[in-house]
């Protein structure tokens, strides 16, 4: 064994000591692999849902005579409010009870929302259908992130991650794709006859299509095994002499979090402006396109969909890949090291394709833009369950769900659509707000991402002494 391999087993024996009094095996691998699957599914789907109204913005503009800034309003505040506000009850959940339960009645909640979408007859039936959207998904990441790291070995968790995060770029993408193909048949405006239903919008006809097959993935999620919670839990003997796991209160919670804001406030908020800049961007790319380059709805859907979905994967796999190579060669930081990097790598990517006259040209732009703006998906959530016992990783990532939701769903869409309206005062020059808001958002994020990074390994220390003083 070399003393590089030496090192990693020191290291992972110091941080995960529950690794060496583990009792109960870790599931069998291709297993966990397939709960994976299961959850990118739905994460996928989740997206499909969530992102659908970035391609109908031109139509439901048209129709409903609504602006830039009410448009961003359901793209992002509608949707988030509740996703965030909600995500912290459900994280106290994840930490009491089963996981699978609390899944698949979020995804049976966000996809009846979605199709409800399809009977608004005004524009506030949308923004509170979308309002329900919202309290369905805050139930999914936090179970899923917990779910995942009581799945796998530590030294495979981000990689894991990764893989579920791909949901978001597969489910986005496809969500462009399967819209363009809708935009086609709507394209002239008017109703559509439904039976049972009457006349709808054109464009609402899509909310039935994305959001009703939601229900059965639902019923899927079911059918998965809850995995036996690992890694840092508290226990206590009882009178029988039986080791068994005991709650934390919120406020410990609170207090460990606390302990370590110099860690857990900037990594937060560096994953946050880092989606603030995601969601943004995507929210208005195939505006960008369509008012830049005079291309129709379709055209954008498709090349920016594919995009999402080949090069955002990627990405979001390479950076939770990325993460555990760099802990396993020695960097107790490594993964924090890959969030603090990515909006430093990506930003002359997502600077420049804006600007430059040739469409085919930004779209080659946009992608190792989108590859490298989505290391953060992988390797931020890993890096936060990383530094969290296990009774602690719900809320934690609820906490993070809801800085993230609020920050970069709720600010990342208006945040452009208010340059555009009230700096420029002009639809056109939305080019230039692709430009303006990334630059001010990638900068903080990077900031921030330092921040952590100088703060990270105190905070692995800190965990392997709460595992002394907690796991007896």
């Amino acid at each position: 064994m070399s003393e590089v391999e030496v090192a990693s087993e020191v290291e992972e024996a110091l941080h995960h000591p529950e690794i060496e009094k583990q009792e109960l095996p870790y599931p069998r691998e291709i297993y966990a692999w397939y709960v994976v699957g299961v959850l990118v599914i739905a994460y996928t789907f989740s997206f499909i849902d969530r992102q659908i109204l970035s391609l109908l913005v031109e139509p439901m503009k048209r129709d409903l005579v609504i602006s830039d800034t009410q448009m961003s309003l359901l793209q992002g505040f509608a949707f988030a409010i509740f996703y965030s506000i909600m995500g912290l009850p459900i994280g106290r959940m994840v930490d009491r009870t089963k996981r699978v339960r609390i899944i698949s009645i979020g995804i049976i909640v966000w996809s009846l929302m979605t199709a409800a979408c399809g009977l608004a007859r005004n524009y506030w039936q949308l923004f509170t259908f979308r309002m329900g959207v919202g309290v369905g998904e805050a139930a999914l990441t936090p179970s899923a992130y917990s779910m995942i790291t009581d799945y796998f070995h530590p030294k495979r968790l981000g990689f894991a991650l990764g893989i579920y995060g791909t949901g978001v770029y597969i489910g986005a993408g496809l969500a462009l794709v399967i819209g363009a193909e809708v935009i086609r048949f709507i394209s002239q405006g008017g109703y559509t006859a439904l039976p049972l239903i009457g006349e709808v919008y054109s464009w609402q006809v899509v909310f039935f299509a994305v959001g009703l097959p939601g229900i059965l993935v639902g019923l899927w999620v079911l059918t998965i095994k809850e995995p036996a919670r690992r890694g840092h839990v508290r226990q206590e003997i009882d009178a029988d002499g039986v080791s068994k796991a005991v709650e934390v209160p919120v406020r410990e919670v609170l207090a460990y979090m606390w302990a370590n804001r110099g860690t857990v406030i900037p990594l937060n908020l560096c994953y946050a402006l880092s989606a603030m800049m995601a969601y943004g961007v995507s929210a208005w790319i195939p505006s960008f396109f369509i008012r830049t380059h005079g291309w129709t709805a379709a055209q954008a859907g498709h090349s920016y969909g594919l995009i999402i979905v080949v090069f955002g994967t990627l990405g979001v796999i390479t950076g939770g890949w990325l993460g555990d190579f760099l802990t396993a060669r020695g960097f107790r930081n490594g993964r924090m090291i890959v969030v603090a990097f990515t909006g430093l790598v990506a930003m002359p990517f997502t600077l420049a394709y804006p600007l430059v006259s040739d469409p085919t040209i930004a779209l080659w732009l946009l992608a190792p833009s989108t590859f490298f703006a989505t290391f953060t998906t992988g390797s931020g959530p890993a890096a936060l369950q990383e530094l969290m016992p296990n009774q602690m990783r719900g809320f934690a990532s609820a906490v993070m769900i809801f800085v993230v939701t609020i920050v970069g769903l709720g600010l990342g869409p208006t945040s452009i659509a208010l340059v555009t309206d009230y700096v420029y005062g002009d639809e056109q020059m939305l080019r230039y707000s692709l430009v303006v808001v990334p630059t001010v958002v990638l900068t903080l994020a990077t900031l921030l991402g330092f921040w952590a990074l100088r703060n990270y390994n105190r905070s692995l220390d800190y965990i392997a002494d709460w595992a002394i003083q907690n796991e007896k």
